[in-house]
């Protein structure tokens, strides 16, 4: 196992952070280091910029845009991209829909879909989550029963992020009620502009407005949107939770949240010097520091060890620990920010996580709302009881 980076994997690094550094527009960088991202410009803008180079969507294969990188090199990208405030890519197209049609679209559908989604022309939200099927998701009630060239589509999703800004959704949807409840699944792509449908957004305990329920009302959809064979749906979802999970560690984004709360640290003056100086806060930027080296090496392991693409069953690991450390970082920044953290703004469904006309630093407002919005790492991607019950299997075999 080799946990140092080679001379030519140091220099893709500094290439891509020049990159990052001078093509990326300063600020959107700025407003992603300060939580403040302007959904959707920035977001389309950065990807834009990304896929011009080629460099989007480096995990799909390279005759769909995909770069023929090692998993060396997709790690050094995904740091970088953090290290440096490079927003997010949406992840329900770069992660998730496009590996699927990628992977299991017929032609026609990848010719029509692949460019605009990598592009993001074309914004996707997902649809599988249910009122009663969240972690459970073979439990789905959501009906597409055929008829003729169409499949038609009743049924409720919930907890659609980002579906406010989108053009199409992918869901699972069950065609077939009378088999084992994963095998009468299908994987469907849908016109959100198609009659009979209709999002209502669901205000979060942080104030803001991210998620959406979607409710299906005979929705007619042609049957050449299926992706797949009927009933693969299962299948091809546990392919696309596989992609979605293997960048939910996140340790570099983890990294960039600590250096700012020993930078915030710092400056804020007590009695006895600064509050870096405190026991209490040195211990605890400490003991994270430590648990996300630890983290990092750890991912260096799984990154090596998955060098013949195929996923690796630690990759489990990576997210049951690196959500918890988001977690645990995003508390520590709202306990250093103290009194100040508890003046926010009234509640307004077009005010994402806003701040109030007060003394108060806006970091320091945005603190608690942000760690109130981090509790959804330990449930999206699989819960991290889900990830433990992986861990239990596939890695320690019990």
């Amino acid at each position: 196992m080799q946990l140092r980076f080679t001379p030519s994997e140091e220099a893709f690094r500094t290439e891509l952070r020049e990159f990052f550094t001078t093509e990326i527009p300063e600020d959107i960088r700025r407003r992603n280091a300060e939580g403040k991202t302007i959904y959707p410009d920035d977001i389309v803008t950065t990807t834009q910029i990304l896929n011009k180079r080629g460099i989007a969507v480096p995990a799909w294969p390279v005759e769909a845009g995909g770069q023929d990188w090692t998993p060396v090199q997709h790690h050094i990208w995904r740091e970088e991209m953090a290290l440096n405030f490079v927003p997010d890519l949406l992840p329900f197209n770069a992660g998730m829909v496009g590996p699927v049609i990628a992977q299991f679209g017929n032609d026609a559908q990848k010719e029509r879909f692949l460019p605009i989604t990598r592009n993001l022309d074309l914004w996707w939200c997902q649809g599988f989550s249910e009122p009663e099927a969240g972690s459970d998701l073979a439990s789905l009630k959501t009906r597409a029963v055929r008829d003729g060239d169409h499949y038609v589509v009743n049924g409720q999703k919930t907890w659609t992020t980002l579906g406010q800004f989108a053009k199409w959704i992918f869901m699972l949807v069950r065609t077939d009620p009378d088999v084992k409840k994963q095998a009468g699944i299908s994987f469907l792509l849908i016109d959100l502009d198609t009659p009979g449908i209709e999002m209502r957004p669901i205000q979060l305990i942080d104030g803001g407005y991210e998620v959406n329920e979607v409710f299906f009302s005979d929705v007619r959809v042609p049957v050449e949107n299926l992706v797949g064979e009927e009933n693969q749906g299962w299948t091809i979802a546990k392919f696309l939770l596989g992609n979605e999970r293997s960048g939910i560690a996140r340790v570099g984004y983890t990294k960039t949240k600590l250096a700012r709360a020993k930078k915030l640290a710092s400056e804020i003056t007590t009695p006895n010097g600064t509050l870096l100086d405190d026991p209490a806060i040195a211990s605890r930027l400490a003991d994270l520091e430590n648990q996300l080296l630890a983290l990092e090496i750890t991912q260096l392991r799984v990154v090596a060890g998955s060098a013949n693409g195929k996923q690796n069953p630690a990759s489990s690991l990576l997210k049951l620990r690196g959500s918890e450390l988001q977690q645990e970082a995003m508390e520590l920044l709202a306990d250093i920010a103290g009194p100040d953290s508890l003046p926010v703004a009234g509640v307004d469904a077009a005010d994402a996580n806003g701040t109030a006309d007060v003394a108060s630093p806006e970091w320091a407002q945005l603190t608690v709302p942000t760690y109130l919005n981090y509790r959804k790492v330990t449930i999206y991607g699989g819960s991290s009881e889900v990830q433990r019950q992986i861990i239990d299997k596939a890695v320690l075999g019990l």
